[in-house]
């Protein structure tokens, strides 16, 4: 079919403004944050009410277009890659806050409301949204529960799942489905809200969500602690668990992340071999306990504690690890962030496997993440253009995946499959789940018009 009739058949739809066939436009919808080679959709189309995208669906089910959904094109795995071309459907303007409910601590959203948006509405009439991924400020609440995203908070407040009561969404048909509900014990029919979270645009298309909501922490104090060896402070995280501890946040930067952080911000960073960076919340009495414990820990480790003194400070010291991997970017021109996440226990395991693997495979990698939840970042700087290397950045990533099966770790704490993953995936889940997974697809999308070519 031609674009120009594709175009004619979509603009019935979402009218002609909010269609596009151009080449230079398409280009744009063509890649996410994955260093996959970019591939052109025939079309993009943008719907502005949620009703919109049960026609949409609907028709490219009936004429057999592939569909991939978009929102910001933040993710990192290569999911919202148009491998088969066909349509791509951006959410961007189904942008409204629906409803923040105080009374039962609830927020109705579309699916193209940025996170940092609905985070600062939240906190307006005193509460919380605390799922914060580092891409919060563009990222959106459909991405957000398509790959159940984490975040920084993730350690204490856990991922997007633990906030998602209700979703509704569309099935290949354009038939519109509902998942969960208000009350907080609700049992009825099959978890459809769950079988939308982690889904990655493969089984239906996401319109409205309702999340839950908490009250915030009465106070918060957040500790800074530099390292002289980087496994120094990996066993720091395992102890702080160990001793049934549970901070917010528990991050960790290596040496060559906090240099290049530095670098590009300047915000005043030591040379050290590691840095993490600690915030414990809750009841102010609780606070200090907490603190004490947790600085004995990182003296008998060597740490050097410092603690930040004013909100500034704290924003200051939050900005250095959001920045981490912008800063990253910089160095070279192909950037791949990957996302292994073993037992906490093995983040010292993990972090001596990074970088044997650097040395092994003569490659830049800075690492930082998520150490209290074992949710680590290993960071290749590269050039996709040098073959050479880039045969050697393959290898890299397949040896640290399979040492993190190996200890019993997962391919994907917060970043999803994908397209980066999948050919992972069955030594994960195994053959069995595989297949069942391959029979659910088959199940709800017949003719594999969602997001083909993506997990399975």
């Amino acid at each position: 079919m031609s674009k120009r009739r594709l175009k004619k058949l979509f603009s019935k739809i979402v009218g002609e403004d909010n269609c596009w066939i151009e080449e230079e436009i398409l280009a744009s919808y063509s890649y996410d944050s994955y260093p996959e080679e970019p591939v052109l959709p025939d079309i993009v189309v943008r719907p502005t009410h949620t009703e919109q995208i049960g026609e949409i669906i609907s028709l490219c089910n009936k004429m057999e277009i592939p569909l991939t959904v978009r929102g910001a094109g933040t993710n990192l795995s290569g999911g919202t890659v148009p491998l088969k071309g066909g349509c791509v459907l951006v959410t961007t303007a189904l942008n409204r806050i629906i409803e923040i409910n105080k009374d039962d601590m609830f927020a109705r959203v579309e699916p193209g409301v940025v996170t940092q948006k609905l985070a600062n509405a939240v906190e307006k009439i005193g509460l919380l949204y605390p799922p914060d991924p580092a891409s919060m400020k563009v990222s959106t609440i459909g991405g957000n529960v398509a790959e159940n995203s984490g975040g920084l908070r993730a350690l204490k407040y856990g991922v997007t799942d633990r906030y998602v009561m209700e979703v509704k969404f569309y099935d290949v048909d354009g038939n519109l489905v509902k998942g969960g509900g208000i009350p907080v014990k609700l049992v009825t029919g099959f978890n459809l809200k769950g079988l939308m979270i982690s889904s990655e645009g493969l089984l239906g298309v996401i319109s409205e969500v309702m999340l839950r909501l908490i009250p915030p922490p009465q106070a918060r104090k957040t500790l800074l602690i530099f390292f002289d060896d980087v496994i120094d402070a990996s066993s720091v995280v395992s102890e702080i668990i160990l001793n049934r501890i549970l901070p917010a946040t528990l991050e960790i930067m290596d040496n060559f992340t906090i240099k290049t952080v530095e670098k590009f911000h300047k915000i005043g960073l030591p040379n050290k071999d590691a840095l993490l960076l600690i915030e414990v919340d809750g009841h102010p009495a609780a606070l200090e306990d907490e603190y004490e414990k947790i600085e004995k820990i990182c003296k008998k480790y060597g740490g050097e504690v410092h603690i930040a003194k004013s909100q500034t400070e704290r924003d200051k010291l939050w900005q250095a690890r959001r920045d981490a991997l912008s800063s990253l970017a910089m160095l070279k021109p192909t950037l791949i962030l990957e996302d292994a996440t073993v037992p906490r226990s093995k983040v010292p395991d993990m972090m001596r496997i990074i970088q044997d693997v650097a040395k092994k495979y003569n490659l830049l990698i800075g690492t930082f993440g998520h150490a209290g939840d074992g949710n680590l970042h290993p960071t290749i700087l590269t050039d996709k253009r040098d073959k050479e290397e880039m045969e050697r950045v393959y290898q890299a990533i397949d040896e640290i995946f399979y040492r993190t099966l190996e200890l019993g770790g997962t391919l994907s704490g917060e970043h999803g499959i994908g397209i980066a993953k999948k050919k992972y995936l069955e030594k994960e889940i195994g053959t069995g789940t595989l297949k069942f997974y391959q029979k659910l697809k088959r199940g709800l999308d017949p003719k594999g018009i969602l997001n083909p070519g993506k997990v399975i």
